[in-house]
């Protein structure tokens, strides 16, 4: 106790020294041991999201940014599919298809353009408000929510692809409608809308006042056969309201309207196998791919990255050791005349040793006591952690 004592007094005077000490401890346990958690807890969200997710269909090409865009609502958009093959694949009676488009943007969010049925298939529930139900309408994740300070109510535009377009599509202005209840998953930090709302960012449906109607010339191009011609003049509408919303329409058939993907909800076991044989590569133009099989590929070079980790920090931890080492003997040389006066005051060589071993041992087990704490938070916000990586 005696030695302890005195060593603690020793730390507490130096308290520059003992902090680096402590620090550098801490990080060379402290560090493998998050990187080890945070690639396990990737892998089992990962695999988690991938395995619900049955079967993907789209366009031929990267099946990695395929799933990305699908499941995790990153990278690129991949090329896109028209909506008649979700509408075919409704039709074959293996699998109901919940369509996506995920391409445009909202304040650094991504707008996902989905159906009712991706909700229930997700399991996510509303916390506040309500499910999107018209055109124009939106529910926000729960981190997405949190941080652009939305609640029900609130309006939110979306980002043009090319802010300097003047000839461009005019962001709309959507209704939040709805907020999330926190999932854990990606799906925290998108913003939902019906695919129609999409297509309408996209241009290829939009509202304007009534042309046959209009009291402003300027406004018509032409009439003829009874078909009015607008003018660009016309002032389309950038929010959808009640008092407007009669106006939207779009023009072309919507069969041919694009999708990023399809995702493929088969029945069962059976189902499933024969709706991979309908999208076979030799025979289809599309892909249909299982996710788990491409996340886990990519697992695969995750974990060769880890190891790569694993060496550099198995380096580093040396040198800093070493590092330790050193500044422990160095210490012990400018000591040197404190050693030799608690010699000439009786302390023995075992007493030394001991109260060096007692320095020693206070810092090992702070440093111990750091990484235990830093270690709990790791794990305790593993989830938010993943979802900012993933984001």
């Amino acid at each position: 106790m005696h030695s302890l004592y005195m060593a603690w007094q020793y730390l507490r005077f130096h308290k520059v020294k003992t902090v680096v000490l402590i620090a550098a401890l801490t990080l060379i346990i402290y560090l493998p041991l998050a990187v080890h958690i945070l690639v396990r807890a990737s892998e089992v969200q990962m695999l988690a999201r991938s395995r619900a997710t049955p079967l993907i269909l789209g366009q031929k090409g990267s099946a990695l940014d395929l799933v990305m865009n699908t499941l995790y609502f990153a990278s690129k958009p991949p090329e896109t599919i028209s909506m008649r093959e979700a509408g075919d694949m409704d039709e074959t009676g293996l699998a109901y298809a919940i369509p996506m488009y995920n391409r445009y943007t909202a304040r650094g969010f991504p707008i996902v353009g989905t159906t009712l049925d991706y909700f229930s298939f997700r399991q996510l529930e509303v916390a506040a408000g309500r499910m999107i139900a018209v055109l124009g309408e939106c529910v926000l994740g729960a981190t997405a929510a949190a941080e652009l300070g939305l609640s029900p109510g609130d309006a939110l535009i979306s980002t043009p692809e090319n802010p300097f377009d003047l000839a461009g599509v005019y962001p709309l202005k959507m209704k939040v409608v709805g907020v999330l209840t926190p999932s854990h998953t990606p799906d925290d930090r998108a913003v939902f809308a019906d695919v129609k709302t999409a297509w309408v960012i996209e241009g290829l449906g939009h509202g304007h006042e009534d042309v046959a109607a209009t009291r402003d010339p300027q406004n018509v191009l032409a009439q003829q056969a009874g078909n009015v011609v607008a003018s660009a003049k016309l002032v389309q509408y950038t929010e959808i309201t009640p008092a407007n919303i009669d106006s939207f329409h779009f023009h072309g058939d919507t069969a041919k309207f694009p999708l990023t993907s399809v995702i493929a909800v088969p029945h069962d076991d059976k189902s499933a196998t024969l709706l991979r044989g309908r999208y076979l590569p030799e025979a289809s133009p599309f892909q249909m791919i299982v996710p788990v099989e491409v996340v886990s590929a990519l697992l695969q070079n995750i974990f060769k990255i880890q190891r790569v980790l694993n060496i550099i920090f198995a380096v580093v931890s040396i040198a800093m050791l070493l590092t330790i080492i050193l500044i422990i003997m160095l210490s012990l040389r400018l000591r040197q005349s404190e050693i030799e006066t608690m010699y000439k005051l009786g302390c023995s060589r075992l007493k030394m040793a001991e109260l060096v071993a007692a320095e020693l041992g206070v810092i090992v087990v702070a440093s111990l006591v750091l990484t235990a704490g830093l270690t709990g938070l790791t794990l305790r916000w593993r989830a938010v952690l993943m979802q900012q990586f993933l984001a």
